[in-house]
């Protein structure tokens, strides 16, 4: 973790920020990089459709904000089940099983992790995406690999979530 001493400015507009095709399914946006913060925050936007979800995880060393800004996920916390739509957050505190689901036909959301310390995991499960090609299929090995290989994440099951 870099320790950032001279004060600066991150601006980047809507779709401003590295596209990459993250194996766990969607698009991430990199908004802030771990690095431009010296440690103390990542922030990506997700874009993803419906019946996206993910494992049951855990982040050990990371609060995990999830702020919708389209669509409608829900969102499993420690055993409970909770619908988030528009301008909704939810917050898993470090150590806190998780998972979620998208329920719309899309949804975008922002995914702030304090510190920034998830950033290798999220990196190596993904893909730089190039315009006009097609993304990434789903690959939860890949994302087990990852998992294993920069940590950030504990895999801990299945998605939760039973299918209507």
């Amino acid at each position: 973790m870099s320790t950032q001493t001279t004060p600066h400015a991150v601006v980047r507009a809507d779709m401003d920020g590295e596209r990459r095709w993250f194996a766990g399914g969607g698009m991430h946006t990199w908004k802030v990089h771990s690095e431009e913060t010296g440690g103390a925050f990542m922030l990506f936007e997700h874009r993803m459709e419906q019946g996206k979800q993910t494992p049951l995880h855990t982040h050990p060393d990371s609060d995990e904000t999830m702020i919708v800004l389209e669509g409608e996920i829900v969102m499993h916390m420690d055993g409970v089940d909770h619908r988030v739509g528009r301008d909704g957050v939810a917050v898993a505190t470090r150590g806190l099983p998780h998972a979620f689901m998208v329920t719309s036909p899309f949804a975008r959301l922002l995914c702030l992790h304090t510190p920034g310390c998830c950033e290798a995991f999220y990196r190596d499960a993904s893909d730089l995406a190039v315009d006009g090609e097609p993304g990434g299929a789903v690959d939860f090995d890949r994302v087990r690999s990852s998992a294993a290989r920069n940590g950030g994440i504990e895999l801990l099951g299945p998605p939760p979530f039973t299918q209507s």
